[in-house]
């Protein structure tokens, strides 16, 4: 098996929301999409004090795609028109189908709020492929000790959804996606293959690495072939990073604001569904 062609490395651009400093790391100045990969937003690390607001992300619609969101620390608060609620604390994940459309919100708790604490999220926006964007909503929060751990000497692999060797995640995308993060100590070495015909999104949480060859480090994003085979990791300090891959959609992308469709006719027809009340209340 060959090694994976890294195509470009780009990096993450700064979009901090009020107080909570934030880089987007897709769509960037140099790619709008890795399909069926369509945002990467990284929130913190950032300290909030004592009797804080909390997360900006109040109510909101979405339709037309999947969400994955890392709460890498402190926690997060879910809540959604479908009836599902739950906080999910450092280590754990978000996985929410918006399909036909869904109003949640995504907040501190009033713990959190009077409290304060450490904050880090990365979230994900996978599309879905047109057949599918009118599937019926979902969520699953998972805690740390529900998501499938891959532990070697100095590397600690958290297995979201999909398939890495014989381990498998909790997780069952409707569209076969690999989703996990992955923990390296200084000066450990990590080969990962993907199959030809998928795209990688694999972006660097924190610190610094060499990427078949390359030098890498926090806040960017790797871009490579889709023609399949592996990629090889040394990690120059301590690392975090997200590696998922997933087939493309090869559709068209039209979008506006909470909504992914594939024309902007959908695009219209999800506004006005969302004004009426069709994607639920919260």
């Amino acid at each position: 098996m060959k090694q994976l062609e890294i195509q470009a490395i780009h990096e993450s651009v700064e979009a901090h929301m009020d107080q909570l400093p934030t880089w987007t790391a897709l769509p960037n100045r140099g790619v709008r999409q890795i399909d069926p990969f369509i945002l990467i937003n990284h929130h913190g690390p950032t300290v909030y004090g004592k009797h804080n607001d909390g997360l900006p992300f109040g109510p909101h619609p979405h339709r037309g795609f999947e969400t994955l969101t890392f709460i890498l620390k402190g926690e997060l608060q879910h809540r959604d028109s479908t009836g599902h609620v739950s906080n999910i604390t450092e280590g754990g994940v978000q996985w929410m189908t918006a399909g036909s459309g869904i109003v949640h919100a995504e907040e501190s708790s009033a713990h959190f709020r009077e409290h304060g604490g450490e904050l880090e999220v990365i979230q994900l926006w996978f599309n879905l492929p047109p057949e599918k964007k009118m599937t019926p909503p979902n969520y699953h929060g998972l805690q740390s000790n529900e998501i499938t751990q891959i532990q070697q000497d100095g590397i600690l692999i958290n297995l979201v959804s999909g398939q890495i060797e014989e381990h498998r995640g909790p997780i069952e995308s409707l569209t076969g996606h690999v989703s996990s993060s992955i923990h390296m100590e200084p000066g450990k070495h990590l080969q990962l293959t993907v199959p030809g015909g998928r795209n990688v999104l694999f972006y660097i949480v924190s610190g610094e690495a060499e990427v078949n060859g390359q030098s890498t480090a926090t806040h960017q994003l790797i871009e490579f072939a889709s023609t399949g085979g592996y990629i090889d990791i040394a990690s120059v300090t301590g690392l975090t990073l997200l590696f998922c891959h997933g087939e493309p959609t090869n559709a068209p992308l039209a979008s506006y604001g909470p909504f992914v469709m594939n024309t902007n006719e959908e695009i219209h027809q999800a506004m006005r569904d969302y004004q009426e009340g069709r994607m639920g209340v919260l």
